[in-house]
């Protein structure tokens, strides 16, 4: 109650005695300021104050539900998807919960199962048997795409992401220059469009570069226009920090950087996490760009960015819920520390409270029960 008592005080202190308006200067000691807005114009006491019982709305399920702000709907979230080229049946992702590396075969069938489940967007990365440094051959992913859109048509809408790290015997996210310590960007954005435009042919809805190339948003978007593919959707991961949260997803794409390169790790080209006005002109760059939707990646240490983002820019916004985040999440389940569908459930709300519209989770086919309960 001291804490209200404190709180009204405060807001009342700037009002101009007797009359209730604001007043632009007032250069009163802060105490009097209380003291008189208290005393004279409202006449509060303890026990007025005591009867603002904020308790009132939270006592039964019933009255929480009328005056929640923020939702979570199950088609507001996307399953990340993974299939391999050299497996044939599926593998599971170690940390990932009901998540594996797919065969053709298998990856049918698992996407009629989120069907089934109520899901129908999908994030889908393929993992092609052949690499290459230069030309690579996207035919594998994009044979992927042609089925799964065959197979299920407008049920399902589907993103395919456009990188270069599982094509690449190196797994860095673009072209090597020729010392080894440094990627190319135009030969990477090169790579880039062909990737996209072969996926965006194969019937991909969207197409999701995630390389932190500089450029490739315009590049992509350009091409795609040029042939006639004006309607496929470009989301782009348009602020993806340098993290240690991807373990379990560089299993599942087989696309961590490959020991004995001369560029050890991705920082040169992924944002320094404590660079966040980096992230600022990444966001603004590629929403000029053309990019349709913008995304955050990783999700749980960025939610300040991604409220003060999508506040700013009036596009869609979209945040990874990355797989060591989910990891992390289900070790407490596992370790009988956390309930389940309660723990995820929070943590889809604390996005979705940050601004995001989308929401790509290796949750995604388990939200039903999840936000029924």
């Amino acid at each position: 109650m001291l804490r209200t008592v404190a709180a009204l005080a405060a807001c009342m202190a700037g009002r101009d005695g007797g009359t209730g308006h604001v007043t632009m200067c007032d250069r009163r000691p802060a105490a009097s300021r209380h003291t008189v807005s208290l005393a004279i114009n409202f006449q509060l006491s303890e026990t007025a104050l005591s009867s603002l019982d904020l308790r009132r709305l939270r006592q039964n399920e019933h009255v929480r539900a009328l005056t929640r702000e923020v939702h979570v709907q199950l088609d507001q979230l996307i399953q990340p998807l993974f299939v391999a080229e050299a497996i044939t049946h599926p593998e599971p992702v170690p940390g990932l919960t009901g998540v594996h590396q797919e065969s053709s075969e298998s990856l049918l069938r698992q996407v009629e199962r989120d069907l089934k489940a109520g899901v129908t967007k999908f994030l889908l990365f393929g993992v092609p048997r052949a690499r290459a440094e230069r030309q690579i051959d996207w035919s594998f992913t994009a044979s992927q795409v042609r089925a799964l859109k065959a197979r299920f048509g407008r049920d399902i809408w589907l993103a395919t992401d456009v990188c270069l790290c599982s094509s690449t015997p190196h797994g860095h996210c673009g072209v090597l220059n020729a010392e080894g310590d440094h990627l190319d960007n135009d030969a990477s954005v090169a790579e880039l469009v062909q990737a996209a435009l072969a996926y965006a042919q194969a019937g991909a809805d969207c197409v999701a570069p995630s390389d932190m190339m500089d450029g490739r948003v315009g590049a992509i978007r350009t091409a795609l226009d040029g042939a006639g593919l004006e309607r496929t959707i470009l989301m782009s991961y348009a602020v993806k920090f340098h993290s240690t949260l991807y373990g379990p997803f560089r299993l599942a794409a087989d696309s961590a950087p490959k020991s004995g390169a001369a560029l050890k790790d991705r920082a040169s080209y992924q944002l320094d996490p404590a660079r966040p006005n980096d992230a600022w002109l990444c966001a603004e760059r590629d929403a000029a760009e053309g990019a349709d939707i913008l995304m955050v990646k990783p999700g749980l240490p960025y939610l300040d960015l991604l409220r003060e983002l999508s506040r700013a820019i009036r596009k869609p916004w979209a945040v990874y819920h990355v797989s060591g985040e989910f990891a992390a999440l289900e070790a407490l389940v596992a370790q009988g520390l956390a309930d389940r569908a309660a723990l995820h459930r929070e943590i889809l709300i604390a996005f979705r409270r940050a601004g995001a519209s989308m929401i790509i989770t290796y949750g995604a086919r388990f939200a039903c029960d999840w936000l029924a309960t």
